[in-house]
């Protein structure tokens, strides 16, 4: 992640972050639903006044409700809930025919099992973990806060406190609403926030309250009127200004504290509530992300659809049957079996007849009787399966230690179970730089000072610089960082010279601005420093800070002896070399990712003030003071040249300027400035304007060179992915020369490649760019093949013309024939852009993996996203499908847990298809033999129980722990992972040559029985008994043929399904009441009983059999190579272990 965008990509992707409806609890603020940041009734907030606050508008209170459902409603909406799935309509339907008389095909009471078992089992589910909602809420609604009532804090409960109302939280306690800050118990009003709840970052922001605030603290007379825009989910963004003694006073996102935030570092502070209960930024944040479906369950509705086919045509043969056969023998109802009309064995009333509706109600009525018989054709339990499925293979994923990240104390997350089997089928990778690849831990290398080099050769340091040999250096700094840095001697000797001298002052402001220009807050403790001959006590100093750059400058700037000690909302104080300096601040322009530049306006203890700016080369630059001084001109030149050597060797760089403001200047700046900052409308919009006043004929004082150091495995990684036939494509906001360095250091470049490198102006200039490129492409591959592949990298300006729509099928052809692509300069958006890019025309797989804010869009744009927990906090991980510390882990997570899944749910598809197909047309081939009248030889309990109890569990246990090839295997030969590319595991051929088995096996299934006792006195309950073991054993011992990887748990669920459907059709053949009473008892004592089974058995799977034994002798698959490999090798291995023994 480019850290210094994070905030501008929470502008840009807020929407996407947080799509989705949230939970609403009492909104009674009626304006609130069509609310635009921008709009025109702000809140007013009257201080303490809470009655007057809410008189306009009854604002939400502070209670929360997280929960969807009460007592009261809990059944009727998660029934509404469930029933959203088609599925379960289709079965609530087949249930609801079977209760009327003349389609009682089941019993009424057996029929609904099904049904009822899966939402009962959901409701539970839903049930219990809205139960835990519930009790959370109640202990957060119920947690304590002092509230300033009656002249005084008394505490009251959170639930019951109000916009308007003033409250005091203490250290380490939990701010209960949204509350701009009236002061604190440090002098300078400052407060620190832990704000881990809410955005996951771990590190501490600083927060102010405002100074001309600190007089109602001291009588306690809160009074003012708080004008502020309306509640949104901006995490970064406030907007406001306070009406106080006649003074209006601006305030920011750096003066409200958010609810869910710790205090820490401070005593306690005091702020008024402005946003209460539902309406906070974290309850309008506590939506989550919008769920993505995965491909395969894309494909395996298409494949239900064939088998909605199936069954209404089946249907349709039995009841077209049925008419035909009711034609020719409707004379003779009366005699024949199944159709009588007449009781027989009613003595007593001759002309009691059965209800006969006639040929074409009959016919309509077999029809749908067909439907009810056929039903587990689409198969209910394969919904409850793959959640389980999934949820089991997430459990081993998290649970792989080989991708817990022991620096970070970081284990792998799935934050999604609904894609397991994506990643099994990934075509393009869209990573994140910084953070990323890279460590994101930035380390001061060079600077640029002057025109000269600094930091090609330097000393380390503690931070305790040692006595140099360097006239002026009369002592050492009393100032001592936890990490070590590098120094450079020169340098040190330079900052030691005189201030009359030019290249000393530019020095002087080159540091001054690093540690000046920044919202980096210093903790400073004392300790005891034993190490040295000083009497004086060294202080630690810690710099907390949003950005690892801000923090390593601001480091950089301390070990060179311009120490930043203190830092309020009005001044700094800076530590020059022993001498404290105070500077007053009077403006600050944050970094944005328009402009890529801050700038600060501060006032020196003599009056003078001076604007210090850094920021990107590319826009600095362009605002430097344009001069034909030689001397600028040089110092320029020799700038330029140092920030490509930097860059060439992927230094992260910055230019560093500055000027003095004169009067006029500072006058109209500061009045544009102020304005801006209490404006509630386009705020960000105006500042920047009177940014562009001040950030203008700045003088160039020098840049610097950050290293960000690659993550570990990085290159091995990237190499494996490569070879998978993964497109490893870098988007990335640092500039063209850093993003190429790293792409040759983590070989996703190869010195082979030939770079085509698009850098537009005007979209006319891109259009001729990218046609040039794409003719140059096609004519080199007319030539002949095996030249070098092709790198494309882009910058930013050029994709703001190319993603317009004109260009971006120009884009998409010269990129997909690329083998990297590398995009500079990119802005957030533009990273959702370039994944829109692929992903909308292609079937390909896409996965987008970031590490921060600016990645968000991204992430939730590509197919799979993956977010990285690093050193910028939790935006990204709590906007991905799955989660991890490091980079390299993206191997394994793909190569293997990837593979593996998506050959287990391929599998777990194609089998609960063909296990309920071969039930059903077993039925089929049994109804057409009894004159398509829809009766069945198998009792109502052994059909509902085949697909929920005889045959779920291994199908379960083998699309959880199913391993065609080991994990070392996969990790040696990554070309494996193109299997799922080519969608070996699931498709649309081996859809059809799986029913066309289904068709043979249902075949054997029924007429191999009918024959083995065709003349016997075996009764028709007798043979369903027979179907029922039969088909049980059948569907098991085809599993078996399949399974790869036996373990005990695996040979426990496939024979022990056996054994108990075996138990439970002892225990149904045990009730008397049952027509199949006693059947069983008298079918296992005889040998043909078995020898039946056990045909059935051998002449179904062996059509089966003969095709894989012949497919893989003649056309192997690379994955069935692998196979082989690995158990020779193991047979290998065990000679060789053998051998050694006997040897010895």
């Amino acid at each position: 992640m480019e850290v210094q965008e994070s905030r501008a990509a929470l502008e840009i992707s807020a929407d996407a972050v947080t799509s989705g409806k949230v939970a609403k609890s009492r909104h009674k603020s009626s304006h609130f639903e069509n609310y635009s940041p921008c709009g025109e009734n702000p809140r007013l907030i009257y201080i303490n006044d809470p009655e007057k606050t809410n008189s306009r508008y009854e604002f939400t209170g502070n209670e929360i409700c997280t929960s969807k459902y009460t007592v009261i409603t809990f059944l009727p909406k998660n029934l509404f809930i469930q029933f959203h799935r088609v599925a379960y309509l289709y079965f609530l339907a087949i249930a609801a025919l079977n209760q009327l008389p003349p389609l009682a095909v089941f019993g009424r009471t057996v029929s609904l099992f099904p049904l009822l078992f899966v939402l009962f089992v959901t409701a539970i589910k839903d049930g219990y973990e809205d139960w835990r909602r519930h009790r959370s809420d109640r202990k957060e609604n119920n947690r304590l806060a002092h509230v300033f009532q009656s002249g005084r804090f008394q505490q009251r409960k959170w639930k019951k406190l109000r916009a308007g109302e003033v409250v005091k939280i203490y250290a380490d306690e939990t701010i209960p609403c949204d509350m701009v800050l009236l002061g604190t118990s440090d002098p300078n009003g400052i407060a620190y926030i832990q704000t881990m709840n809410l955005d996951g970052e771990s590190n501490l922001k600083t927060r102010y309250a405002r100074q001309e605030t600190a007089a109602i603290l001291i009588e306690e007379r809160f009074s003012g009127l708080i004008t502020c825009e309306q509640p949104n989910r901006n995490i970064y963004e406030y907007a406001g200004y306070l009406e106080f003694n006649g003074q209006k006073i601006p305030l920011g996102q750096s003066n409200i504290i958010l609810r869910g935030c710790q205090l820490k570092n401070v005593e306690w502070a005091v702020g008024v509530a402005v946003y209460a209960g539902q309406e906070t930024k974290a309850m309008l944040n506590s939506a989550v992300s919008p769920s993505k479906r995965s491909k395969l369950e894309g494909y395996m509705n298409r494949e239900t659809l064939w088998l909605s086919v199936f069954l209404f045509s089946m249907c349709a043969v039995v009841a077209t049957g049925m008419c035909l056969w009711l034609v020719r023998h409707g004379h003779q109802l009366d005699t024949l079996p199944y159709y009588r009309r007449r009781y027989f064995s009613d003595r007593s009333d001759k002309k009691r007849y059965y209800k006969y509706y006639g040929i074409a109600m009959e016919t309509f009525f077999s029809f749908l009787s067909s439907v009810i018989v056929f039903q587990i054709m689409i198969p209910i339990s394969l919904y409850i399966t793959m959640e389980l499925v999934r949820l089991g293979q997430s459990y081993f994923m998290i649970g792989d230690t080989r991708m817990y990240d022991e620096m970070s104390d970081t284990r792998f997350q799935c934050r999604s179970l609904n894609i397991n089997e994506d990643l099994g089928q990934i075509r393009y990778v869209f990573s994140d730089k910084t953070g990323t690849l890279t460590e994101n831990k930035m380390d001061f290398r060079r600077a640029s000072v002057f025109g000269k080099d600094y930091g090609a050769i330097s000393s380390p340091s503690g931070h305790m610089i040692e006595m140099l040999d360097i006239p002026g250096a009369i002592r050492p700094c009393r100032w001592k960082l936890k990490s070590t840095i590098n120094v450079d001697t020169k340098l040190i000797a330079l900052l030691h010279k005189s201030l009359t001298d030019e290249e000393r002052i530019y020095a002087h402001e080159f540091f001054l601005t690093l540690a000046a220009c920044n919202t980096v807050i210093p903790i400073v403790t004392k300790s005891p420093y034993s190490h040295g001959e000083f009497v004086d006590e060294p202080c630690a100093v810690d710099y907390q800070g949003e950005s690892p750059d801000e923090q390593a400058l601001v480091a950089a700037a301390s070990s060179y002896g311009y120490t930043l000690i203190e830092r309020t909302s009005g001044h700094i104080v800076i530590d020059v070399n022993g001498e404290e300096l105070r500077l007053d601040v009077l403006g600050l322009h944050e970094f944005d990712s328009v402009r890529k530049r801050m700038s600060v306006v501060i006032r020196f203890p003599s009056g003078l003030v001076k604007v210090f700016a850094k920021g990107a080369d590319s826009s600095m630059f362009s605002i430097l003071l344009k001069t034909n001084e030689e001397q600028s001109t040089c110092i320029r030149k020799a700038t330029e040249s140092h920030l490509v050597d930097y860059s060439s060797t992927g230094l992260r760089t910055l230019v560093v300027a500055g000027k003095n403001l004169n009067d006029s200047e500072f006058t109209e700046w500061h009045s544009r400035y102020e304005d801006a900052s209490t404006s509630l409308q386009e705020r960000a919009t105006k500042l920047r304007h009177t940014a562009a006043l001040i950030e203008r004929d700045l003088h160039l004082l020098g840049a610097t060179g950050i290293e960000d150091k690659l993550q570990d495995g990085v290159p091995e990684a990237i190499e494996s992915l490569r070879q998978a036939g993964i497109k490893i494509w870098v988007l990335t906001g640092d500039k063209q020369e850093t993003a190429i360095s790293i792409g040759l250091s983590s070989k996703l470049l190869t010195p082979s490649m030939q770079h085509i490198i698009i850098n537009g102006t005007s979209e006319d200039e891109c259009k001729r760019l990218l046609t040039d490129a794409n003719s140059k492409f096609k004519k080199r591959s007319e030539l002949r093949e095996g030249e070098n592949p092709l790198a494309l990298i882009i910058d930013g300006n050029s994709l703001v013309y190319i993603l317009e729509k004109v260009l971006e099928q120009e884009l998409f052809d010269l990129a997909t024939s690329c083998e990297v692509v590398i995009c500079c300069r990119v802005a957030p958006l533009q990273k959702a852009g370039i994944v829109d890019l692929i992903k909308s025309r292609t079937n390909d797989m896409t996965l987008a993996i970031g590490d921060g804010a600016n990645d968000v869009s991204m992430i939730q744009m590509a197919d799979v996203g993956v977010g990285i927990s690093g050193q910028e906090g939790r935006q990204a991980v709590m906007a991905s499908d799955f989660a991890m510390g490091q980079f390299r882990f993206l191997k394994r997570l793909l190569l293997v847990h990837g593979h593996w899944n998506y050959h287990r749910v391929g599998y777990l598809v194609l089998y609960n298809f063909y296990r309920n197909a071969v039930f059903v047309f077993m039925l089929f081939w049994y109804i057409l033999c009894t004159a398509f009248s829809t009766t069945s030889a198998l009792t109502d309990w052994s059909s509902v129980f085949y697909s929920v109890i005889y045959t779920s569990v291994p199908t379960i246990v083998v699309g959880i722990l199913e391993k065609d090839l080991s994990h070392r295997t996969l990790l040696q030969y990554p070309k494996l992972y193109c299997a799922g590319h080519r969608q070996e595991s699931y498709n649309l051929k081996l859809f059809w040559i799986t029913m066309t088995d289904t068709v043979w096996q249902s075949l054997v299934l029924f007429y191999v029985p009918l024959f083995a006792y065709g003349g016997s006195s075996v009764d028709i309950w007798s043979l369903g008994s027979l179907w029922t073991i039969s088909v049980v054993v059948l569907v098991t011992v085809h599993l078996a043929m399949d399974v790869q990887r036996w373990t005990a748990i695996t040979h426990i669920a496939a024979w022990g399904s056996v054994f108990i459907t075996f138990a439970c059709m002892v225990i149904l053949d045990s009730v008397p009441v049952f027509p199949n009473y006693g059947t069983l008892y008298q079918l296992v004592k005889s040998e043909k009983y078995w020898i039946t089974i056990a045909l059935i058995t051998i002449i179904a799977l062996l059509p089966r059999f003969l095709c894989k034994v012949i497919g893989q002798l003649m056309w192997p698959s690379d994955i069935q190579i692998a196979r082989e490999a690995e158990i020779l090798g193991r047979i290998t291995r065990r000679r060789s272990s053998n051998y050694g023994q006997d040897s010895s």
